[in-house]
């Protein structure tokens, strides 16, 4: 993948997914994780170090209670498999967002799941929920001012690595970010992250976003011509 190191996607498009097909959004929300298990792992055995996805963000608690606690559940009875298989593979997980309101249930598979993988070295997998990008720059800066007050830090010695550092996790900058489903926004994810970043917005809903269309999405990002804010003349 050569300069291709931090993917992120957005999962988007399991409830209009669901409902093209007659079906709940529970089913959709369902299916969207089936793919994620298999997508991840091609994305990890294609190389890419680093792979941040969008769960849920602190904004979805205002959704009908009862998608709410099913997509809780969901993650909770899930990912404790998943993890399994993940750990066995050699992936890290960690996991970016506020703890608070998430349940207990859900709290203790984020606690597991870091702790038995905290050591592997095959790659990344940063699971974003109840997360939300202004709320990280929010709660890193209140970090950086308490190290500050209590005199481990210097205001004179804050630099961009200070504040990537503060972050809920300490990542390189997105490379590739991927909204499925054809929207075309942020959405409040990875907003610091994401500054260089080359976006990429397939159409697809996610359920249906598969290795296929992944190996789409990583032909065009090597197809960009990224610049990094300097200017290239043409020859």
């Amino acid at each position: 993948m050569n300069d291709l190191k931090h993917v992120a996607i957005i999962l988007d498009g399991n409830g209009r997914w669901a409902k093209e097909k007659g079906l709940s959004r529970s089913k959709g929300h369902y299916h969207g994780f089936t793919n994620l298990k298999k997508l991840s792992e091609y994305i990890f055995d294609k190389g890419i170090k680093v792979l941040s996805v969008y769960a849920f963000s602190t904004e979805n608690f205002k959704r009908d209670k009862k998608e709410v606690d099913y997509l809780m559940n969901l993650f909770q009875k899930a990912f404790k498999g998943y993890g399994e298989v993940l750990n066995q593979k050699g992936v890290k997980v960690v996991f970016s967002g506020r703890r608070d309101p998430l349940p207990k249930g859900v709290l203790n598979t984020i606690d597991d799941i870091s702790s038995k993988t905290k050591n592997n070295t095959k790659g990344i997998f940063n699971i974003c929920i109840n997360y939300g990008g202004q709320y990280e720059i929010l709660d890193a800066v209140k970090n950086i001012s308490k190290k500050v007050k209590e005199e481990k830090l210097e205001i004179d010695d804050i630099t961009l690595e200070t504040v990537y550092q503060n972050m809920y996790q300490d990542l390189p900058p997105v490379d590739l970010m991927i909204r499925t489903s054809g929207e075309q926004r942020l959405s409040n994810f990875l907003l610091f992250q994401n500054a260089y970043a080359e976006f990429y917005f397939p159409k697809v809903y996610f359920p249906d976003f598969n290795e296929k269309e992944f190996d789409k999405a990583v032909e065009e990002y090597h197809n960009r011509d990224r610049r990094f804010g300097n200017v290239k003349e043409n020859k």
